[in-house]
């Protein structure tokens, strides 16, 4: 797969060709490097986090689903 990064500024550049040609790597590499190191440090996410997660988007787990079947047939009543 291919990446693509638009509109990078001239000095990032700048900074990330110094950075690859320190560390004996082409631009490529270096990009590589550093996503692959970043990937690397992201540590495991727990069930709570999944959750929290899941939650922010809005997405209705089946314990609040219930609620929400209990809240909606009470209002009918």
């Amino acid at each position: 797969m291919n990446l693509s990064i638009k509109n990078t500024p001239e000095d990032l550049v700048q900074k990330l060709r110094v950075r690859a040609e320190r560390h004996h790597r082409s631009l490529q590499g270096e990009l590589m490097a550093i996503i692959e190191a970043a990937v690397a440090h992201e540590p495991e996410q727990s069930v709570f986090g999944v959750l929290a997660e899941i939650r922010m988007m809005g997405v209705a787990t089946p314990s609040e689903s219930t609620e929400m079947v209990r809240h909606d047939r009470d209002a009918r009543a």
